[in-house]
This record gives C-alpha cells, structure tokens and sequence, in this order.
C-alpha cells in the first residue's frame, strides 16, 4: 500500500502543483467582490436566482486532487488565496453549482509496461476517493450514472457526481479496462492529455504527431465507448483525433474544456470550421477558463524562475498540512507582487463564449472551467463567482431556456444519446 500510494503521490503530484503554480496573478479584491456582489448587484442576484431554476453543471472539476490533502474538507469552506482550491460544497451552493462531471485525472508517464501499471493503480485510488466522498457526505452529493439521474439528485437537494476520465493512458491499449472503470462510474472518456500516447495524438505534445490521429488501438477505444454509453471528449486531442472521433463516434461528443481558436490561436482550442462540424454532429463545446488558453500572457523570466525555484522548495500539494499549504500561497503571492503579470479576466473568458454562442448556437454550448486544474479567470477565481457568467449571457440577450441548456442541458442530452445508443446494441446483439 505504502508503494502505491508513492506511485499516486508521483503521477497526482503535478497536477495540484500545476494549480497552486499556475501562471495566474489573481487579486483579493476580485475574489472578495465575487462573495458579495449577490447582495450589492441586482442583476447579479438574478442571475444566482436562475440557477435554482435548471440543472447547472461543469464538465470539468478536477477537485479530486485535494481529496487526499491532510486537513481538506469539502464541506468546509475554503479560500483560493491561501490554499488555491476552488471547489468546496458552500462555494458550490454560494455559486449555484449543482455539480458536475469529476475527474479522473492522470498525468501522462512513461509508456511502459511498468508506466501503464502505475497509471492503473492511481485511476482506480482517485476513483476511489470520489465514491468515498459521495459515501462519508451521502446527505449532500449522489453519484449519476444516468442523464435521468441529475434532475432528481438536485430535486433531492444534493449534488451531482458523474465521473470522467481525462487521458486514456491506465488503460493501455486494452478496450475491456474501459468497461471496468464504466462499472466503477465513469460516463465521459478523453483518450489524451498533454502528450501522445498508446490511443492517439495530444494537442500539446512538443514532438508533434505521432499517429496522425487515432491509433487503431484508440479507435478501438471509440467503439467501445459507444458500446458502453460512455460520452467522448476530444478537448485534448489534436485536430486530427477530433475529427476521427467526430467520424467515428455513433454518438455526438463533447469539449469538455475548450476555447476557441478564432479568438486564440492555441492548439488547445478549436477552430471555427471544426467547431461547426461539431455542432452539425449535435456535439457540445464547454467553454473553459484557464487564462493561458484565452490569450497570450507575458510572463518574464523572472518571474518564471520563481515560480520553478518555488516548486523544487515545496514540491506537492498531497502531503502537506494546511498550515504549509497556507505558507506556500504566502510565498506565491509575495512572487505575484514582485512580478505582476496582466491575467486574462472575465471578459476575456466571456469574448470565447460569446463567439462560439454566435457561431454555433446555446444548443451545442456549455461550461468546463477547468476548476482546480488551473483553470480561473480575474473576476471568476472560483465556483462562487459563476453567476457572472450567467449575468453576462443575460445581458447579451439569452434566454432562460438558453441558460438552461448551456449549464447543463446540452452535455445531459449528450449522455442520453450515449446511453439510447448503447441500449439499441445491447438490444440488436440480443441475449
């Protein structure tokens, strides 16, 4: 056990340092006003009084890797200034969140025999720790399973837990361990992350394309998917991945934390063209909100060097107490006053989804921020700042019925298409 936690430790490790190191500059100012400006902004208050009203959900909630921090609770609530995690049950409900697709996260290692083990070993332990926390706070969150499962979980009063899992590198190349982690609870599958592995091509690896695409073992993986209900998501993958799965796939598939690359020209983002063919497959862009994929942001070399001298000195987030946490997000704002940088902000991250809204429609549009994975813009640096989002759509003339497909209606007609179309295989191969 001792072995295997090392091993979790090694591959989430990056993760949580990535979110507390990330190249954001934040202010408290902007994080206090996102507390109260219910209170001091009607419209703003409207806004938050919407979310009651529909099924509000974000693709993309890496906060799984603070459920094995020493001291943190979900039930607490926290404070992104002194322990950078942006995802707690009162900031979701201060938000009007109800919940979200959590993540499976697993950093891209070696593409060995023993590097796949590993990765296997750490994609089963976080699943297990979601289920743990749905389990010891079962008053307050309820894994889904099924599209059907997100209404009556929020009519329940208590949050939404779908599962996903963000790069397809525990699984090898072998499809049957795709079921296996179905069974556990996952319902969305991207087969990359930020570098090329066994099933296809990363948008972000330096070495460029390796595959050309899909691999005839990621293929494979699209298939099975489909077979097992499961939505797919190409936010990751390089262009040629996307359009291989958009062709592919039998069911519609999702961004599930993207931009778009008209207003950024960042491989992480999309392009008009793809964008569209997207929406004529009936698939779904979740806008994100991490700043180094809206605009290009200067950060001088400084500041870089105390960033990286920063993380040799504290190393991860996992083992840490509160109290080193705290004193690590001391050090890092000390460095965000020597050497401020202009972070994208909230119109920023509002320009991309105003575009894609245009350009494709609220019916293929929807929210993966990227929360506690670097995610967080000036102005929105957690869950509790959402309604702006909600209160600029409304000012820019989008309707009720838009806003209920955008936080949650589109990604859950997805699911149901992924689940009918699995239904009709499993009925056509008969007993």
């Amino acid at each position: 056990m001792a072995e295997l936690r090392t091993r979790t430790v090694i591959l989430t490790g990056i993760l949580a340092v990535a979110a507390l190191m990330s190249g954001c500059n934040p202010t408290r100012d902007a994080q206090a006003t996102s507390a109260t400006d219910g209170t001091a902004d009607d419209a703003l208050a409207r806004a938050r009084a919407l979310h009651d009203r529909f099924v509000t959900l974000d693709t993309h909630l890496d906060t799984p890797v603070h459920f094995s921090r020493p001291g943190w609770d979900i039930m607490e609530r926290h404070d992104f200034f002194t322990d950078r995690s942006q995802v707690d049950y009162p900031r979701m409900q201060e938000g009007g969140l109800n919940g979200g697709f959590w993540v499976i996260f697993t950093q891209q290692g070696p593409r060995t025999p023993e590097g796949h083990a590993m990765a296997l070993d750490h994609a089963l332990l976080v699943n297990m720790r979601i289920r743990e926390m749905v389990a010891r706070h079962h008053e307050h969150f309820e894994l889904a399973l099924k599209a059907s499962d997100a209404q009556r979980i929020v009519d329940a009063g208590r949050k939404v837990v779908y599962i996903s899992m963000e790069n397809g590198y525990p699984l090898g190349t072998n499809p049957r361990l795709l079921e296996t982690f179905h069974h556990l609870g996952v319902r969305m599958f991207g087969p990359v992350h930020f570098a090329n592995n066994e099933l296809g091509d990363s948008a972000t690896d330096p070495s460029g394309a390796e595959w050309n695409g899909l691999s005839e073992a990621g293929k494979a993986f699209v298939a099975e998917a489909n077979r097992l209900g499961m939505i797919l998501d190409a936010s990751h993958a390089s262009d040629d991945v996307f359009d291989q799965m958009l062709e592919l796939s039998a069911t519609p598939i999702v961004l599930s934390h993207s931009g778009a690359r008209a207003l950024y020209d960042h491989p992480r983002n999309r392009d008009d063209a793809r964008l569209q063919r997207l929406a004529e497959h009936g698939g779904v862009i979740q806008m994100n909100a991490f700043g180094a994929y809206l605009r290009p942001v200067h950060q001088p070399p400084a500041r870089v060097t105390a960033l990286r001298e920063l993380r040799q000195e504290f190393g991860s987030l996992l083992g840490m107490s509160p109290e080193q946490v705290a004193a690590m997000a001391e050090r890092r704002r000390e460095i965000d006053e020597q050497f401020p940088i202009d972070h994208p902000d909230l119109d920023d991250f509002m320009a991309h989804m105003l575009h894609v809204l245009e350009l494709i429609g609220p019916e293929h549009v929807g929210i993966g921020a990227d929360w506690d994975g670097g995610g967080g813009v000036e102005g929105m640096w957690d869950v509790a700042a959402q309604p702006r989002i909600t209160k600029r759509l409304l000012a820019a003339g989008y309707t009720e019925a838009d806003l209920a497909k955008i936080w949650g209606g589109n990604v859950l007609r997805l699911l149901q298409a992924a689940e009918e179309h699995a239904q009709s295989m499993a009925e056509a191969a008969g007993p």
